[in-house]
């Protein structure tokens, strides 16, 4: 695995060349050192307090670092570390108590009572109050400055969907500070995993003097964003990264090992692994074709998460507003292949839209209940499609699959196009956008088919199904409506035996894939990664918000 001396020089050249076009060297506003690369120290390190600094990548731009309507998972890393809720996913995946330190369940368990920390601020000195919690759920849930994630504070709390709605008033809402330390909340119906959703971004204060005062700048910058997480922002640019330092207001500074974090919009897996190797980054995931060369290193690992990858189809678009040529698209990609050959990351192939893992019944998965839904088959694909052209008249339109611009995604776009022409004779060609044009543009319902993915906000299947729920059709889902798939899926929201609800979630999960075929499943993902010796308990959450910097360890 070493290098030539030649190639060596080039690598540095390169990081020195990116890191400046990156402005990720020099001093913040808040007058904090921003160092880069391994080794670097403060000012004042011949006194020996060196300071400890991580330096990340991300795969893609950032799309959006307001709480209340941000989707991706970029943003939602970010949001992680530099804002707090009540609780907070700990090391081994749990909610643990965060701005909240204690809850009082109900007997039906309808009712939380959390009781807030003595001490906990906001960066700017104020005090994290009970109200900041229902300021910002309800704003979360207000018509005029919700986004798509209202749905996980409506589908839960007492009154919520109503006022979502527009048909309730705010009263109404059963979230109540009953003073600066105590926030009352009433739950639909029992919920073994409504505390971990108050660990996820939508579930975070917000304070409202300060959202006053910043009005529509809000998450524009560093400096329109208020924190309560372990970091603070001291430097953001949504095409080039973030720079975070510890939060020196965080109630519990004294766990927080890392001084300074980096993460750098990089692209391209070539450029990342360059950069790694000439020590100014500290974890990468690999591209498949590297992880051969270092699986021996000690530096090499790999982990799975609850992320599925898949192709969104657009039943608004012609040609995929026909059903057959849906199912000919569905079953003409062979997700074995593109899981071991192409990714080779630990990848597992997807049959189905929920991962392997999901929580199904005591100590059975939903995977393991329900079965695979989907299996590729080319002959039936190829008469799918014979039936599909009969029925538009015989000739396909121009087709266009849309992707990120992201190694991964680009790899996954090339390798549906040479499988589809490959199996079905047919000729797409790929459109490729930044990540958040891609997003935009699947908002926008400008796209015929998307490679597209979804990771899970808790563990459940719940997550997954109630995402093409919706009236009117969304067309970030595909704009895909059945009334039959929206009942099951409502059903099993209000159904407490648990038997009967995986069942209706069960049927749910086919009709969307093998009746109506709104999707093409591809894989499960799973990375490789390298990481440095000397970095330790990083921690990377299968579900809601992965990436967790607190439990960071610098040697």
């Amino acid at each position: 695995m070493k290098r030539n001396i030649l190639k060596k020089w080039g690598i540095l050249l390169l990081a020195i060349l990116l890191l400046s076009a990156c402005n990720f060297t020099g001093s913040s506003d808040s007058g904090e050192t921003s160092t880069s690369g391994e080794g670097n120290t403060s000012d004042d390190a011949t006194t020996g307090n060196e300071e400890k600094v991580l330096n990340l990548s991300m795969e893609n731009d950032i799309p959006d670092l307001n709480q209340v309507t941000t989707t991706d998972g970029i943003s939602f890393d970010i949001l992680n570390n530099i804002m707090e809720g009540l609780y907070r996913l700990d090391a081994e995946n749990n909610p643990q108590p965060a701005m909240a330190e204690s809850v009082d369940i109900s007997d039906d368990k309808l009712t939380y009572t959390f009781h807030l920390r003595d001490g906990i601020k906001w960066s700017n000195g104020e005090d994290v109050t009970a109200h900041d919690f229902v300021y910002s759920w309800l704003r979360a849930l207000h018509p005029d400055t919700s986004g798509s994630y209202s749905f996980i504070l409506s589908d839960y709390i007492v009154g919520a969907e109503e006022y979502a709605n527009g048909e309730g008033a705010e009263e109404e809402v059963a979230i109540i500070a009953e003073d600066d330390k105590t926030l009352v909340v009433e739950i639909k119906e029992p919920t073994p995993y409504f505390l971990g959703l108050t660990a996820f971004a939508t579930y975070f204060p917000l304070n409202e003097d300060f959202m006053n005062e910043v009005g529509t700048q809000f998450a524009l910058n560093h400096e329109s964003i208020l924190y309560n997480g372990p970091f603070v922002l001291t430097e953001y640019d949504q095409a080039m990264g973030v720079t975070m330092v510890k939060n020196d207001q965080y109630w519990d500074i004294e766990n927080v090992d890392v001084d300074e974090v980096s993460m750098k919009v990089i692209k391209e897996k070539s450029t990342e692994l360059n950069l790694y190797e000439a020590g100014e980054l500290d974890r990468i995931t690999l591209s498949s074709n590297d992880v051969n060369e270092f699986k021996d290193s000690e530096e090499f690992g790999t982990e799975t998460e609850f992320t599925s990858w898949y192709l969104q189809f657009n039943l608004g678009k012609a040609p995929f507003d026909n059903e057959n040529i849906r199912k000919a698209f569905q079953l003409a990609v062979n997700p074995e292949i593109l899981a071991t050959n192409v990714l080779n990351n630990g990848s597992e192939p997807a049959y189905s839209l929920l991962p392997p893992d999901m929580q199904g019944i005591g100590d059975q998965s939903f995977r393991e209940i329900a079965g695979e839904v989907i299996e590729p088959d080319f002959d039936i694909a190829k008469e799918y499609l014979e039936k599909g052209l009969e029925e538009i008249g015989g000739e396909l339109p121009e087709i266009e699959i849309l992707t990120a611009d992201d190694t991964v995604a680009k790899d996954g776009a090339t390798f549906v196009q040479s499988q589809v022409k490959e199996n079905l004779g047919v000729d797409i060609s790929i459109v490729t956008k930044p990540y958040s044009g891609r997003l935009d543009a699947m908002r926008e319902d400008d796209f015929q088919f998307v490679i597209s993915k979804w990771g899970a906000d808790y563990n459940d299947a719940m997550t997954y199904l109630d995402l093409w729920v919706g009236d009117p059709a969304s067309a970030f889902r595909g704009n895909y409506h059945n009334p039959e798939y929206m009942d099951l899926v409502y059903q099993a929201k209000e159904e407490t035996d648990e038997q009967k609800r995986i069942e209706l979630l069960i049927e749910a999960e086919r009709i969307l894939l093998e009746e109506d075929a709104v999707l093409g499943p591809l894989y499960y993902q799973g990375s490789a990664y390298l990481q440095k010796t000397h970095i330790q308990n990083l921690v990377v959450h299968p579900y809601g918000a992965r990436l967790d910097l607190k439990y960071v360890t610098i040697n």
